[in-house]
């Protein structure tokens, strides 16, 4: 089991340059405006991976009752997911959706 590090944070993003502001509900961790994130977690907020790569959304996979974003770090090419947040940019979800 993942441990979880609540880490909600404004931020600017990397790929897109968009002021993203704080989740409020659970930790922020992708813009969702391009739904880009950036590889710098470990576990869920730690903030602990050297790696510091561009995760660049590449699909969308079920999770319970929403979805995960499948990414590819740019740097590293490993695979990270993040569950969707309510305000994403659903045009991008579906755009992905079809991809798989």
């Amino acid at each position: 089991m993942k441990r979880f590090n609540m880490k909600d944070e404004s931020f600017i993003c990397k790929n897109c340059k968009n002021l993203v502001k704080k989740l409020e509900y659970s930790a922020r961790d992708h813009c969702p405006n391009c739904l880009y994130s950036m590889h710098v977690d470990i576990n869920p907020g730690d903030r602990l991976n050297t790696c510091m790569g561009l995760l660049k959304p590449i699909g969308i996979e079920k999770y319970r009752d929403t979805y995960k974003i499948i990414y590819k770090c740019l740097k590293c090419g490993e695979i990270h997911k993040n569950i969707m947040a309510n305000d994403d940019n659903m045009d991008l979800i579906i755009e992905l959706s079809r991809q798989i």
